[in-house]
Order: structure tokens, then C-alpha cells, then sequence
């Protein structure tokens, strides 16, 4: 990718605007094939299909389709092995207290954005079962960075895929509903993609280092270019993918000042999410972890948006733990017990999701067993 453009400035409110105008051609251009030749059905038939398999399944796709499997799978000419290679050890050394920020900090970041999170609330199976979401979305993290899931057919690849698809499904299906309001810009467009990738990669480092986990500058690169290659596949314009993890910052706190808002449907979902891993922890143990550490991630302010419950002990608990990340060392190394409580809380969270996508039609959730026996977490299916 080619140098920095005014990185100061990169992120000006004139290019996101238009960046809301902006959605994913390639992929917008296979669901409006299918419904020019009169295959209204087939749109609909497609999205059960994505989203009632954990796979795509090739046999029962229309041409269109696989020929766009096919065309859009291929990474990108600046694709680095040895860099996706040292994002994907970033993930095996830290991936429990990754999944758990994921919850905790990615998913609200991604809840408080006003007119992003309408198209989340419109397409009613995200908000009604919150079970799924957390699923997809952790197994989307699992896909991407479990060794080899960035190679050819790798599983990070096919399910960026078919992400990529169903955003264009999406914005089909909401464009012929009639709810959608020109106030909130194209759904699913490229301003409010690349604010879910930050989710997906700049949160996730923002949030072990705030934790005090001794994440390198090297590492905090290769972790994000995992991310910058799943968004080429997710469609996501080069102009809108962060040069590095500095600019990746930058746009990570530029969609916030433009986006973060009050709106009944992001306080819905996340108060869906808090709900679902309340009950899928067990006891009561961790009944008040998810308000602490999302408050301690996102801000007061952020959390009032999204009516986070306030937990008295929170900040006393947390308070600490930001200035012991600012010293020299780290929490994993020390002895401290918020680094403990931490990890058992990422491996309880993983241990819920896992039971919680066993039968009836819910995805399974997988995770090659040398992850799970290298975080120390034994799971009999």
C-alpha cells in the first residue's frame, strides 16, 4: 500500500461523508443479478442460506454467485506471510482476553454508532437473537487469525466472503423495505465498515494494552494486517484502510466524534448482549464483569449512550489497572489478580459461547483444539 496521505488530516469529515455514499460494488453487483433475471426469491433464499450455514454451500448457489466466490477471494498484492503469521501469534498468546474484549469493548463500540446500528436493528435476527450474534462474531475472530485462516481457502477468507454477500443482501432487502431513512446515509456503507474493522483489530490491541498486556509495536502491525486483508476481502475500499496501527487510531477515534449518538436500538442490542452473556457465564460470578469492563473500555459517556449499567465498584477495581499498565512491565508478568480475573473471564466466556451454539439451529462454534489446549481451556463436545 502506498504511503500515508496527510495522515493528520486523512480522516476529515468531507471524505468520510462521502464515504457514507459509498457502499461495495463488486458484491452489490451479484445480489442485483439475481434480481434483474426475476430471482426476487433467490435474494431471499441466498440470505437463509448465509445465514443458517456456518459454510457456503457451492451446490445450491447460482452461478453469479460462485463466480463471485471465486473472483473475490484472492488477497490482496501487498499481503505479507511472515506479517499475517505474527497476527495470528499475537492471537494465540492472547486470544481469551481477545474474545472477551471482543464483547466487552469491540461489539459496544460498534452498538453506539446511531445510524450504523439501525441496519443491525432492522435485520431482526441480530437484535431478537442475540445468541447467534455473539457466535458469528467470535467465530469471525477464530476464522481470521487460527493458523491459516488467511491462506488460500482459508476460513478467515470464506467467511469474510460470505459477510461480504450478505452486507450486500442486506442492503438489497432494507433498500426494498421502505424503513430505511436517506438521514442515515447508504446502509452498510464504507464509513461504517471500516468503523467494524477498527472493532475487530485497533480495539482488540487498545484494549490488551490498556489491560496491561505487553503487546510490541511489531506485534500491534501484524495483528491489524490480519485485519486490512479480511477488509480488502470484506470489500472495504483501499483509500478507507488505515496505512498503519497510528492511523488506524486515528479513524478508530475519528467514527466516534462523528457517529456516537443516543438511539433506542443500540441501547436494544447492547443491552441483548450484556443479557446473553450474563446468562451463558456461570453463577453469578461474572454477573457485573461486562459493565465494568465496558466502562472502563468505552468511557462513561459512551456507556450512558448505550445505558451500560453503572457498578459502583467498578472504577475502583479498574481504576488501577491503567496506571500499572502505564509502568514498566506488565500485569501477565506481574502478579497482579485483575490480570487472573481477566483471563478466567475470557476462558469462562469462550467455555459459554461454546455451549451456548450447541444444537438446535444455531452454528456450531470451532476452534482448532491446539488453541483451546494452548489457553488452557478443556471442552468435551
Amino acid at each position: 500500500m502506498g504511503a500515508a496521505q496527510s495522515l493528520g488530516t486523512r480522516w476529515s469529515n468531507a471524505f468520510l461523508d462521502s464515504m457514507r455514499q459509498q457502499t461495495d460494488p463488486a458484491a452489490d453487483h451479484v445480489v442485483a443479478e439475481l434480481f434483474r433475471a426475476g430471482q426476487v426469491g433467490a435474494v431471499n433464499q441466498l440470505m437463509r442460506a448465509l445465514v443458517d450455514n456456518d459454510g457456503l454451500p457451492a451446490d445450491s448457489l447460482p452461478p453469479v454467485v460462485l463466480d463471485y466466490l471465486r473472483d473475490s477471494g484472492r488477497l490482496p498484492e501487498w499481503a505479507d506471510a511472515a506479517l499475517i503469521a505474527a497476527g495470528e501469534r499475537v492471537f494465540w498468546r492472547y486470544g481469551p482476553a481477545a474474545i472477551a474484549i471482543l464483547h466487552c469493548y469491540s461489539l459496544p463500540y460498534c452498538y453506539a454508532g446511531a445510524k450504523g446500528v439501525k441496519v443491525l436493528a432492522l435485520t431482526a435476527r441480530l437484535s431478537s437473537n442475540p445468541t447467534r450474534r455473539i457466535i458469528e462474531t467470535a467465530q469471525m475472530m477464530v476464522d481470521v487469525l487460527r493458523p491459516g485462516g488467511l491462506g488460500a481457502l482459508g476460513t478467515g477468507i470464506r467467511s469474510a466472503q460470505k459477510v461480504r454477500l450478505m452486507h450486500a443482501a442486506v442492503r438489497l432487502l432494507i433498500g426494498q423495505s421502505g424503513l430505511w431513512r436517506a438521514e442515515w446515509d447508504l446502509p452498510v456503507n464504507q464509513e461504517d465498515m471500516a468503523g467494524t474493522l477498527m472493532a475487530f483489530s485497533w480495539t482488540t490491541i487498545d484494549g490488551l494494552r490498556r489491560l496491561g498486556y505487553p503487546v510490541s509495536d511489531p506485534e500491534a502491525e501484524a495483528y491489524l494486517h490480519c485485519w486490512k486483508i479480511t477488509g480488502h476481502v470484506l470489500g472495504i475500499r483501499e483509500d478507507v484502510l488505515p496505512v498503519d496501527f497510528g492511523d488506524a487510531g486515528a479513524l478508530s477515534r475519528r467514527i466516534p466524534e462523528r457517529q456516537f449518538a443516543a438511539c433506542e436500538e443500540g441501547r436494544l442490542m447492547n443491552d441483548a448482549l450484556v443479557k446473553m452473556l450474563q446468562h451463558y457465564l456461570p453463577g453469578d460470578l461474572f454477573d457485573r464483569v461486562p459493565a465494568i469492563l465496558m466502562r472502563f473500555f468505552l468511557g462513561d459517556a459512551t456507556c450512558d449512550i448505550l445505558g451500560v449499567d453503572t457498578v459502583r465498584e467498578g472504577r475502583l477495581v479498574m481504576a488501577p489497572v491503567e496506571a500499572l499498565a502505564r509502568m514498566k512491565g506488565s500485569l501477565i508478568q506481574g502478579s497482579t489478580e485483575i490480570a487472573r480475573v481477566h483471563e478466567l473471564f475470557g476462558r469462562a466466556l469462550i467455555g459459554a459461547i461454546m455451549l451456548a451454539a450447541r444444537g438446535g439451529a444455531r452454528p456450531p462454534f470451532t476452534i482448532p483444539t491446539e488453541l483451546l489446549e494452548t489457553w488452557g481451556i478443556n471442552w468435551l463436545p
